[in-house]
């Protein structure tokens, strides 16, 4: 049965058919050679593989943090955080837009965010002492909690799905930048939307929720990545994806605990 699927149908079509016929010459020795060889890996077959993706985020993950971990020890100031933004924006957009595989341009974003992520953390945690470590574990439960709700089935990525996924995350980008542009008027004592009352915290939670929901699109790009023997270069994209979710979902998180634990 040929599938349904046009880039399967093309791989397991005539090409399946003329290999099943040329098995009558294959030679006894090379088939025993072939069932008796490991199992093919990456590196073998020049596709993507989990292991591949897991450790490019590693790596990714890893700069950022260990950056992070330097902006906060050394207590680095506005002008590397202004740098920060910036960098992280630029290779933000040429690594989202770009078509080719750029490693570089995803190791220079890990390394601007985690400039970012670093001084902002230490920023929160003077007002806020141990906001940090309660952040980092409510992030990293929620990641948790989206990856066994995705390999459980029990949230599947349709096209319905996606279309409400990102059409809140238009709304919650319009509401935010509603509220940076209401913060330069003084609305809200200076604080924009987020400083209204009653709106601070229910925008914390919907960027929250948004943020985690777009970890369950990550999960599926990357497994229809694998399944459709994508190239292994392209486990770099997949954990730069990666990254670009969680920082956002830190942040979100870090910004709805500060809202609750100034409000109490």
């Amino acid at each position: 049965m040929n599938s349904s699927n046009p880039v399967l149908g093309k791989a397991f079509g005539e090409k399946g058919r003329r290999g099943y016929a040329a098995m009558d010459n294959f030679p006894q020795d090379n088939l025993e050679q072939s069932f008796n060889a490991p199992a093919a890996s990456s590196l073998r077959t020049g596709r993507m593989t989990m292991d591949d993706v897991v450790a490019r985020s590693g790596m990714l993950f890893g700069t950022s943090a260990l950056v992070g971990a330097a902006a906060w020890y050394f207590n680095l100031g506005g002008g590397l955080l202004l740098l920060g933004f910036i960098g992280g924006l630029v290779t933000a957009m040429i690594g989202i837009f770009s078509k080719t595989i750029r490693p570089g341009v995803y190791l220079a974003y890990a390394l601007c965010q985690g400039l970012v992520l670093g001084i902002i953390s230490k920023t929160y945690e003077l007002f806020y002492p141990g906001i940090v470590q309660q952040a980092i574990v409510a992030t990293a439960a929620a990641f948790i909690g989206m990856l066994t709700l995705y390999k459980s089935g029990r949230l599947r990525v349709t096209p319905k799905f996606t279309r409400m996924l990102l059409g809140a995350a238009i709304g919650y980008l319009v509401l935010a930048v509603g509220s940076l542009i209401g913060s330069f008027f003084g609305l809200g004592g200076g604080a924009g939307l987020y400083g209204l009352s009653g709106f601070g915290p229910l925008l914390a939670v919907a960027g929250v929720a948004i943020a985690s929901f777009f970890l369950i699109l990550d999960f599926d790009q990357i497994e229809e990545g694998v399944r459709a023997g994508v190239p292994q270069e392209e486990s770099w994209r997949a954990g730069f994806g990666l990254l670009i979710t969680m920082v956002w979902l830190y942040l979100e998180v870090l910004r709805l605990i500060s809202i609750l634990r100034g409000n109490d």
